[in-house]
């Protein structure tokens, strides 16, 4: 497999401190080409994608013969119309969270990606970590028993940054969009099942946007609830709670920013086990998987499973 040439559509912070270094880490990737009108802000790129070509405008970057895939960061209104734009230019896309603002542009998506027999997928990083994939294996298995609940908590305070993003309706912000996609989505890739119905949701807004969310639902086999807040002292924790052990991931959704990557089975018995990565990267893990993906092996987070979660979105914030 030759080399994947990369292209960034805007210099986010995400990107910069991210996403750009992992897709320079990722074995067989490039960072190639980065599309921005600040000149300024392509300098902390060329530190580790020293080739890099600044293009000063979006469509630029779609039309470089020399970039192959397309990583979107902008702004959460801007990723399906932006992605679709990709995949007319003849690119793959892999786009951050979440990748359409309702279940609509995900099928619109869905047609284009169809259509155009390119790869796009949302940067849906998780499931791309062993410690999510150790958790699937336990729950899928029967290690845990019979699954009776499921537990998350995903929390950071950002009321001082008022003119943060996440806080402007018309671009899509709310804390559950940015982070409910993980404690909904990463309950639905560990059991493979999806709700039946969403038992009750308690959502404090200001200026429009969710600040605080609290969400219960049904699936077959057990209670699932949520808390996800921009309103909170910053912490997250996933747990899944069978007949016979509990299964807890203290670190569940940015392992090397909040802390080790840690999976705990506390037993019915009292015995306990413990599973660590601390080294593991699941964004270099994400572009290493979406570049396999390209040569044909099946990706981990395809847009059918992130459509469940925009569905589970969508009804939570209807």
């Amino acid at each position: 497999m030759g080399t994947t040439r990369w292209g960034i559509l805007g210099a986010a912070k995400f990107a910069r401190e991210h996403m750009g270094p992992a897709i320079a880490a990722a074995q067989g990737g490039e960072l190639v080409a980065l599309a921005t009108s600040d000149a300024l802000k392509a300098v902390p790129f060329q530190k580790f994608a020293p080739n890099l070509k600044v293009h000063t405008d979006y469509d630029a970057l779609l039309a470089d013969p020399n970039v192959d895939a397309v990583y979107i960061p902008l702004p959460n209104d801007l990723h399906q119309p932006w992605a679709l734009k990709a995949l007319a230019a003849g690119k793959a896309v892999l786009v951050e969270k979440p990748i359409g603002m309702n279940v609509a542009e995900i099928d619109e998506l869905i047609a284009a990606r169809d259509a155009s027999g390119l790869l796009a997928a949302e940067a849906y990083m998780i499931v791309h970590h062993p410690q999510w994939q150790k958790m699937r294996e336990l729950v899928q298995s029967g290690a845990l028993g019979r699954l009776r609940r499921v537990s998350s908590t995903f929390s950071y305070d950002n009321r001082a940054d008022e003119s943060n993003i996440r806080h402007s309706a018309a671009r899509g912000g709310g804390g559950l969009r940015d982070i409910g996609v993980y404690t909904l989505g990463g309950a639905r890739f560990v059991t493979g099942q999806e709700p039946k119905r969403i038992i009750s949701k308690q959502l404090t807004l200001e200026h429009g946007v969710d600040v605080h969310a609290l969400v219960t639902a049904e699936f077959d086999d057990f209670t699932y609830d949520s808390t996800t807040s921009m309103r909170m002292t910053p912490y997250q924790c996933a747990e899944f709670h069978g007949e016979d052990a509990i299964a807890r991931l203290s670190v569940p959704y940015n392992p090397l920013v909040y802390g080790e990557a840690r999976l705990e089975v506390l037993k019915k018995d009292g015995s306990s086990e413990v599973f660590r990565w601390p080294s593991a990267n699941h964004y270099v893990l994400q572009v290493e998987a979406f570049q396999r993906a390209m040569q044909g092996e099946s990706y981990g987070c395809p847009l059918e499973f992130s459509r469940g979660t925009q569905a589970m979105l969508d009804e939570i914030l209807a």
